[in-house]
């Protein structure tokens, strides 16, 4: 009797402790629920506790050439454009070179800070030197469809301005745009504000309060200085061809203290023949009266661009700039030439052939030859870019 007593009391204790060991697993197989869910819920709804979500896009773009000139390199240095700049002033930092040119390094990075703003930035790494390109916020939530950004950024002004080099669809700068406003174009610190209309084509006004530092046509370091707007629209005709159209105005104290004010007009007409098939004519012109105190510059000039898309890997095109206004010279001019192959969208090799008039050595213009092969490389999640 006794052993069956201890039997079945061992048998209820086994019972008993397998039923406990049962109910802490159910228990922990909860708690394991709830914190997934609970992980869940912070990665959509929080962000201090979802990071990943918010980490930034990261963009390496790499452009080098190789650049064949007839003309040596220390007096290629000391070129002038009359009228416009002077004579050491011309300032290279692309295809500077003949031989080979390692351009720049950029890194690109943009990242959605919360629900109302998102922040971007690039950086060049020049073989000697290090520059923030552009660093600004931009908001994404306002209403009426207006958009502002902040920081340091490239205008909006005209229809190249606020393109990187590496999305130009030819290697140099245009003319008009170095000898108004250098290499680096109107880039500088201030505030945009933008409104799209709510039309059915679209319809822009931007507006913008920049620092003014750009030493072409602005300069005065007192305070800011330049202020810039414009008006942009697009229109399609049909399901091929679409235009897009722009004018544009600054006005800014040059570093004698003077106004400058510069006047701009853009139109782009695209075809598109295909899928990855197009045809692109892209055309400005600008004008800048500046006054220097003594006498006021009336200057200005146009470049117009013409490229054939044959499909996703080839494009050829040909530009032609040129400089109708100016004080010291009647005519400057450049032709170029180019033909390019994208092996991927994220590569590209082009070979270009360019003659250029618009130079001077010694008060003496001399024409200058140049064939250039670059290799433009973009790794990384890197936003597209307007055509």
């Amino acid at each position: 009797m006794k052993k069956k007593i201890l039997l079945c009391t061992f048998l209820a204790s086994s019972l008993f402790a397998q039923s406990e060991l049962d109910a802490i697993k159910e228990q922990l197989n909860n708690q394991k629920q709830e914190i997934a869910q609970l992980k869940s819920k912070n990665t959509n709804n929080s962000a201090s506790f979802s990071q990943n979500a918010y980490l930034p896009d990261i963009a390496l773009i790499l452009n080098m050439s190789a650049v064949g000139r007839d003309i040596e390199n220390d007096k290629y240095e000391e070129a002038e454009i009359q009228g416009f700049i002077d004579k050491g002033d011309i300032h290279l930092p692309f295809n500077k070179n003949r031989g080979f040119n390692f351009n720049y390094a950029e890194v690109a990075m943009h990242s959605v800070v919360d629900p109302y703003f998102e922040a971007f930035a690039n950086f060049h790494l020049h073989p000697d030197e290090f520059e923030i390109g552009e660093a600004y916020v931009q908001t994404t939530a306002l209403p009426y469809s207006l958009r502002i950004k902040v920081g340091k950024f490239k205008s909006a002004f005209g229809r190249i301005n606020a393109k990187h080099q590496h999305s130009w669809h030819f290697d140099a700068q245009p003319v008009i745009y170095k000898v108004l406003f250098g290499p680096d174009s109107i880039s500088d610190a201030g505030l945009q504000l933008q409104y799209i209309t709510p039309t059915q084509n679209y319809l822009m006004f931007g507006a913008e309060a920049m620092q003014g530092t750009n030493e072409r046509s602005f300069g005065d370091s007192r305070q800011n200085n330049l202020y810039v707007g414009y008006i942009k629209s697009s229109v399609d005709i049909g399901e091929d061809l679409s235009i897009l159209g722009g004018v544009s105005f600054a006005q800014g104290t040059n570093i004698t203290l003077n106004p400058t004010d510069i006047y701009g007009i853009d139109l782009t007409l695209r075809e598109q023949l295909g899928s990855y098939s197009a045809l692109i004519w892209q055309s400005e012109y600008l004008q800048r009266n500046k006054d220097i105190g003594l006498e006021v510059e009336k200057q200005a000039g146009f470049y117009s661009e013409f490229i054939y898309q044959y499909n996703n890997n080839y494009a050829t095109g040909v530009r032609y700039d040129g400089i109708k206004e100016n004080n010291a010279v009647q005519y400057l001019k450049k032709a170029t030439a180019m033909i390019e192959y994208k092996p991927f969208p994220m590569s590209r090799l082009r070979l270009s052939y360019s003659y250029d008039n618009t130079k001077s050595f010694n008060a003496q213009r001399r024409a200058i030859n140049e064939v250039m092969l670059s290799l433009n490389i973009a790794a990384g999640a890197h936003g597209a870019h307007d055509y």
